[in-house]
């Protein structure tokens, strides 16, 4: 994974560069996570990668490097409330926003993962696909999937006829059928199909 960290060479005039990235547009439960991670200059993460491409034992070593080897990093949550009010887009920059204004180091350049800008008055690069190119943003990707899939193991304490700890929120055969079944619960995001065509229950 050198390739990332080359990448984020390119922007070694600014003294911070800030990765961001989210976790959760496509659930149909639980809140879009973001987070943004600035990482050490030089550093290099083993096994660091977009964090789809790594499994759970595997992710959640490279979470904990991450946190062990960054200046900073911090995270922004939007929850299915906002994201039902303002749509799933802009809950998403939200979060991201969130997330940058959290940073206790301001950074020079904050590096997104995707193609849509945010409102930040700091330098930014939207990157289409960015958590496979730069490390900043692979680092915020696992720091973001890490951290939502806890919460969502917590809900699915809360909420134990979903089985949000297997499938995290996703639309799964087992989520579907769960929620036609006992309909949908609080933390289901009732603008989305299918779960608008049912009644909340709980």
């Amino acid at each position: 994974m050198k390739k990332l960290f080359d990448f984020d060479k390119k922007f070694r005039r600014f003294d911070f560069v800030a990765g961001v990235d989210e976790a959760g547009r496509g659930p149909l439960a639980g809140p879009v996570v973001s987070a943004a991670v600035i990482l050490k200059k030089n550093t290099f993460i083993k096994n660091l990668n977009d964090s789809k491409k790594l499994n759970p034992k595997i992710r959640y070593s490279v979470y904990k490097e991450v946190i062990k080897k960054c200046i900073d990093y911090q995270v922004g949550i939007v929850n299915h409330i906002a994201i039902d009010r303002m749509n799933i887009l802009e809950a998403t920059k939200l979060s991201m926003k969130i997330a940058v204004e959290k940073l206790k180091v301001n950074p020079g350049v904050v590096l997104i993962d995707g193609n849509y800008p945010i409102n930040i008055k700091n330098i930014q690069k939207t990157i289409v696909k960015g958590d496979s190119q730069s490390a900043s943003i692979a680092a915020a990707s696992v720091i973001a999937k890490v951290t939502r899939d806890k919460l969502m193991e917590k809900y699915a304490v809360k909420f134990p006829n979903y089985g949000f700890a297997r499938h995290k929120g996703y639309g799964t055969k087992f989520h579907i059928n769960a929620i036609k079944i006992f309909g949908p619960c609080k933390i289901h995001r009732k603008s989305f199909e299918p779960v608008r065509n049912y009644d909340t229950v709980g």
